[in-house]
Protein backbone atom coordinates (compact mmCIF):
# COMPACT_ATOMS: atom_id res chain seq x y z
CA UNK A 1 0.00 0.00 0.00
CA UNK A 2 0.97 2.97 -0.66
CA UNK A 3 1.70 6.10 1.93
CA UNK A 4 1.06 9.89 0.70
CA UNK A 5 4.17 11.62 2.03
CA UNK A 6 3.31 14.82 0.42
CA UNK A 7 1.58 17.77 2.10
CA UNK A 8 0.62 18.99 -1.50
CA UNK A 9 -0.87 15.87 -2.49
CA UNK A 10 -4.85 17.33 -3.57
CA UNK A 11 -6.44 14.42 -1.56
CA UNK A 12 -4.39 16.17 1.30
CA UNK A 13 -4.53 19.48 0.36
CA UNK A 14 -8.72 18.93 -0.19
CA UNK A 15 -9.14 17.79 3.39
CA UNK A 16 -7.43 21.01 4.90
CA UNK A 17 -9.39 22.49 2.79
CA UNK A 18 -12.64 21.71 4.66
CA UNK A 19 -10.70 23.61 8.00
CA UNK A 20 -12.89 26.28 5.87
CA UNK A 21 -16.37 27.07 6.66
CA UNK A 22 -17.02 28.37 2.83
CA UNK A 23 -15.30 25.11 1.49
CA UNK A 24 -17.59 22.64 3.56
CA UNK A 25 -20.70 24.40 2.11
CA UNK A 26 -19.25 23.96 -1.21
CA UNK A 27 -18.69 20.27 -0.42
CA UNK A 28 -21.14 19.50 1.12
CA UNK A 29 -18.58 18.01 3.17
CA UNK A 30 -16.83 17.86 7.15
CA UNK A 31 -14.03 16.21 9.16
CA UNK A 32 -14.33 13.67 12.04
CA UNK A 33 -11.45 13.45 13.64
CA UNK A 34 -10.09 10.94 16.26
CA UNK A 35 -10.76 7.17 17.16
CA UNK A 36 -13.86 7.48 19.02
CA UNK A 37 -15.44 10.09 16.68
CA UNK A 38 -14.39 8.31 13.85
CA UNK A 39 -15.79 5.19 15.09
CA UNK A 40 -19.32 7.05 15.97
CA UNK A 41 -19.48 7.83 12.16
CA UNK A 42 -18.71 4.25 11.05
CA UNK A 43 -21.78 3.20 13.80
CA UNK A 44 -23.74 5.65 12.20
CA UNK A 45 -22.95 4.95 8.52
CA UNK A 46 -24.07 1.14 9.16
CA UNK A 47 -27.33 2.71 10.53
CA UNK A 48 -27.90 4.87 7.26
CA UNK A 49 -27.24 7.92 9.08
CA UNK A 50 -24.72 9.19 7.24
CA UNK A 51 -22.15 8.27 4.35
CA UNK A 52 -18.24 8.21 4.84
CA UNK A 53 -16.45 9.38 1.67
CA UNK A 54 -13.00 8.82 3.14
CA UNK A 55 -10.70 7.91 5.76
CA UNK A 56 -6.61 9.13 6.25
CA UNK A 57 -4.38 7.42 8.89
CA UNK A 58 -1.22 7.11 9.89
CA UNK A 59 0.29 4.03 11.85
CA UNK A 60 3.32 5.96 12.86
CA UNK A 61 0.21 7.29 15.84
CA UNK A 62 -2.31 5.12 15.49
CA UNK A 63 -1.93 2.28 18.09
CA UNK A 64 -5.49 1.00 18.59
CA UNK A 65 -6.06 -2.20 17.26
CA UNK A 66 -10.17 -0.98 17.33
CA UNK A 67 -9.22 1.32 14.62
CA UNK A 68 -7.07 -0.35 12.78
CA UNK A 69 -9.68 -2.68 12.48
CA UNK A 70 -12.29 -0.55 12.20
CA UNK A 71 -10.10 0.95 8.60
CA UNK A 72 -9.35 -2.61 6.85
CA UNK A 73 -13.17 -3.05 7.47
CA UNK A 74 -14.16 -0.08 5.87
CA UNK A 75 -11.52 -0.60 3.12
CA UNK A 76 -12.88 -4.18 2.68
CA UNK A 77 -16.39 -2.55 2.58
CA UNK A 78 -15.31 0.50 -0.41
CA UNK A 79 -14.59 3.20 1.32
CA UNK A 80 -11.61 4.87 0.39
CA UNK A 81 -8.57 4.75 2.94
CA UNK A 82 -5.51 6.99 2.61
CA UNK A 83 -2.17 6.08 4.46
CA UNK A 84 -0.03 8.96 5.11
CA UNK A 85 3.41 10.04 6.49
CA UNK A 86 3.13 11.61 10.44
CA UNK A 87 4.11 14.91 8.93
CA UNK A 88 1.61 14.73 6.17
CA UNK A 89 -1.56 13.52 9.04
CA UNK A 90 0.04 16.53 10.99
CA UNK A 91 -0.98 18.66 8.53
CA UNK A 92 -4.74 18.06 8.54
CA UNK A 93 -5.33 17.11 11.96
CA UNK A 94 -7.04 19.57 14.35
CA UNK A 95 -5.16 18.65 17.54
CA UNK A 96 -2.02 19.09 18.73
CA UNK A 97 -1.57 15.59 19.59
CA UNK A 98 -3.30 13.40 17.01
CA UNK A 99 -4.62 9.94 17.27
CA UNK A 100 -3.71 9.50 13.53
CA UNK A 101 -7.16 9.11 12.06
CA UNK A 102 -9.78 11.42 10.26
CA UNK A 103 -12.55 11.36 8.59
CA UNK A 104 -14.41 13.05 5.80
CA UNK A 105 -17.94 13.02 5.35
CA UNK A 106 -21.08 13.88 4.25
CA UNK A 107 -23.22 16.73 6.02
CA UNK A 108 -26.78 15.27 6.52
CA UNK A 109 -29.45 16.90 4.93
CA UNK A 110 -32.37 17.37 6.99
CA UNK A 111 -35.29 19.65 6.34
CA UNK A 112 -37.87 21.15 8.48
CA UNK A 113 -40.90 19.76 7.10
CA UNK A 114 -39.18 15.99 7.94
CA UNK A 115 -39.41 16.93 11.59
CA UNK A 116 -42.67 16.35 13.01
CA UNK A 117 -44.42 14.67 16.38
CA UNK A 118 -44.59 11.74 14.63
CA UNK A 119 -40.99 11.69 14.96
CA UNK A 120 -39.84 13.90 17.43
CA UNK A 121 -41.53 13.93 19.82
CA UNK A 122 -39.47 16.53 21.74
CA UNK A 123 -36.89 18.98 20.10
CA UNK A 124 -34.49 21.79 20.75
CA UNK A 125 -34.16 25.16 19.59
CA UNK A 126 -31.65 28.05 20.38
CA UNK A 127 -31.50 31.18 18.87
CA UNK A 128 -28.67 33.00 17.35
CA UNK A 129 -26.21 30.56 18.87
CA UNK A 130 -22.69 31.68 17.96
CA UNK A 131 -20.15 29.10 19.84
CA UNK A 132 -19.49 25.80 18.04
CA UNK A 133 -18.58 24.10 20.95
CA UNK A 134 -21.80 25.41 22.65
CA UNK A 135 -23.57 23.79 19.79
CA UNK A 136 -21.49 20.27 20.38
CA UNK A 137 -22.34 20.16 23.90
CA UNK A 138 -25.89 21.11 23.27
CA UNK A 139 -26.14 17.77 21.21
CA UNK A 140 -24.77 15.67 24.07
CA UNK A 141 -27.35 17.04 26.25
CA UNK A 142 -30.22 16.54 23.96
CA UNK A 143 -28.77 13.10 23.68
CA UNK A 144 -28.18 12.42 26.91
CA UNK A 145 -32.26 13.20 28.17
CA UNK A 146 -33.56 11.13 24.84
CA UNK A 147 -34.52 14.66 22.54
CA UNK A 148 -35.03 14.01 19.06
CA UNK A 149 -33.71 17.35 17.28
CA UNK A 150 -31.35 20.71 17.32
CA UNK A 151 -33.32 23.98 15.38
CA UNK A 152 -30.81 26.15 14.64
CA UNK A 153 -32.28 29.56 14.47
CA UNK A 154 -31.19 32.65 12.66
CA UNK A 155 -27.53 31.22 13.38
CA UNK A 156 -24.35 32.24 12.31
CA UNK A 157 -23.10 29.19 13.89
CA UNK A 158 -21.69 25.86 11.50
CA UNK A 159 -22.75 22.93 13.49
CA UNK A 160 -19.62 20.52 11.56
CA UNK A 161 -17.40 23.29 12.13
CA UNK A 162 -14.09 21.02 14.08
CA UNK A 163 -15.31 22.20 17.38
CA UNK A 164 -19.06 21.40 17.04
CA UNK A 165 -18.03 17.89 15.55
CA UNK A 166 -15.55 17.18 18.58
CA UNK A 167 -17.33 18.27 21.85
CA UNK A 168 -20.34 16.44 19.96
CA UNK A 169 -18.54 13.40 20.99
CA UNK A 170 -20.42 11.78 18.16
CA UNK A 171 -24.15 12.68 19.13
CA UNK A 172 -24.12 14.99 15.95
CA UNK A 173 -24.24 11.55 13.58
CA UNK A 174 -27.28 10.69 14.60
CA UNK A 175 -29.54 13.57 15.80
CA UNK A 176 -31.13 15.62 13.18
CA UNK A 177 -29.85 19.25 13.02
CA UNK A 178 -31.47 21.75 11.64
CA UNK A 179 -30.84 25.17 10.09
CA UNK A 180 -33.69 27.63 9.49
CA UNK A 181 -35.27 30.99 10.16
CA UNK A 182 -37.14 31.54 13.18
CA UNK A 183 -40.59 32.97 11.16
CA UNK A 184 -40.46 29.36 9.66
CA UNK A 185 -40.00 27.39 12.58
CA UNK A 186 -42.55 29.73 14.27
CA UNK A 187 -44.92 29.00 11.31
CA UNK A 188 -43.77 24.66 11.72
CA UNK A 189 -44.53 24.74 15.40
CA UNK A 190 -48.33 26.26 14.61
CA UNK A 191 -48.73 23.53 11.74
CA UNK A 192 -47.39 20.80 14.70
CA UNK A 193 -49.51 21.82 17.53
CA UNK A 194 -45.97 21.65 19.70
CA UNK A 195 -45.78 23.21 22.99
CA UNK A 196 -43.19 25.89 23.08
CA UNK A 197 -41.82 26.87 26.31
CA UNK A 198 -39.35 29.01 26.31
CA UNK A 199 -36.47 30.49 28.52
CA UNK A 200 -36.02 34.26 29.83
CA UNK A 201 -34.43 35.94 32.82
CA UNK A 202 -37.66 37.89 32.77
CA UNK A 203 -39.65 34.53 32.74
CA UNK A 204 -43.08 34.86 34.76
CA UNK A 205 -42.08 31.13 36.37
CA UNK A 206 -38.98 29.36 38.29
CA UNK A 207 -38.63 26.54 36.06
CA UNK A 208 -38.94 24.57 39.69
CA UNK A 209 -42.34 25.52 39.95
CA UNK A 210 -43.53 24.21 36.43
CA UNK A 211 -45.22 20.76 37.94
CA UNK A 212 -45.67 19.41 34.35
CA UNK A 213 -45.05 20.15 30.44
CA UNK A 214 -46.71 19.08 27.93
CA UNK A 215 -46.00 17.11 24.52
CA UNK A 216 -45.21 17.52 21.58
CA UNK A 217 -42.46 19.94 23.16
CA UNK A 218 -40.39 22.57 21.63
CA UNK A 219 -37.42 23.72 24.24
CA UNK A 220 -36.79 27.34 22.53
CA UNK A 221 -33.70 28.74 23.68
CA UNK A 222 -32.67 32.68 23.21
CA UNK A 223 -29.58 34.25 21.53
CA UNK A 224 -26.87 34.17 24.94
CA UNK A 225 -26.46 37.77 24.32
CA UNK A 226 -30.25 39.32 24.08
CA UNK A 227 -32.17 36.11 24.72
CA UNK A 228 -35.52 36.13 23.74
CA UNK A 229 -37.38 38.84 21.89
CA UNK A 230 -40.66 40.34 22.37
CA UNK A 231 -41.77 38.21 19.12
CA UNK A 232 -40.07 34.73 19.92
CA UNK A 233 -41.58 34.92 23.19
CA UNK A 234 -44.59 35.31 22.16
CA UNK A 235 -44.81 32.09 20.10
CA UNK A 236 -44.32 30.39 23.58
CA UNK A 237 -47.04 28.81 25.84
CA UNK A 238 -44.75 29.61 28.51
CA UNK A 239 -41.64 31.35 29.50
CA UNK A 240 -39.32 30.02 32.35
CA UNK A 241 -36.49 31.73 33.98
CA UNK A 242 -33.39 30.30 35.86
CA UNK A 243 -32.85 31.39 38.82
CA UNK A 244 -29.52 33.26 39.57
CA UNK A 245 -28.20 34.05 43.11
CA UNK A 246 -25.03 35.39 42.48
CA UNK A 247 -23.27 38.29 40.38
CA UNK A 248 -23.70 36.63 37.37
CA UNK A 249 -26.34 37.96 35.01
CA UNK A 250 -27.34 34.77 33.56
CA UNK A 251 -25.65 30.81 32.84
CA UNK A 252 -23.28 29.63 29.29
CA UNK A 253 -26.10 28.38 26.78
CA UNK A 254 -24.96 24.93 27.38
CA UNK A 255 -25.31 24.98 30.85
CA UNK A 256 -28.49 26.67 30.99
CA UNK A 257 -29.67 24.27 28.40
CA UNK A 258 -28.52 20.84 29.66
CA UNK A 259 -30.60 22.73 33.04
CA UNK A 260 -34.03 22.64 31.23
CA UNK A 261 -33.54 19.79 29.30
CA UNK A 262 -32.66 17.64 32.33
CA UNK A 263 -35.91 19.31 34.34
CA UNK A 264 -38.25 18.13 31.31
CA UNK A 265 -36.73 14.94 31.44
CA UNK A 266 -37.33 14.42 35.06
CA UNK A 267 -41.07 16.04 34.93
CA UNK A 268 -41.95 13.94 31.51
CA UNK A 269 -41.12 10.17 33.08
Amino acid sequence: MSIITSRNNTKIKQVRALRQRKRRQESGLFLVEGIFQVGEAVAAQQAAKIKIESLFYTTEFLRSDFALDLIQQQSRMGTACYATSAEVFQSIADKDNPQGVLGVVHKPNVRLEEISPSNSRWVLAVVASQDPGNVGAILRSIDAVGASALFLLDSSVDPHHPSAVRASMGTLFWLPVICTSFADFAQWTIKHHYHVYGTSAQGKIDYRGVSQYNFPLVLLMGSEREGLTREQAAICQQVIRLPMQGRASSLNLAVATGVMLYDIYGKSS
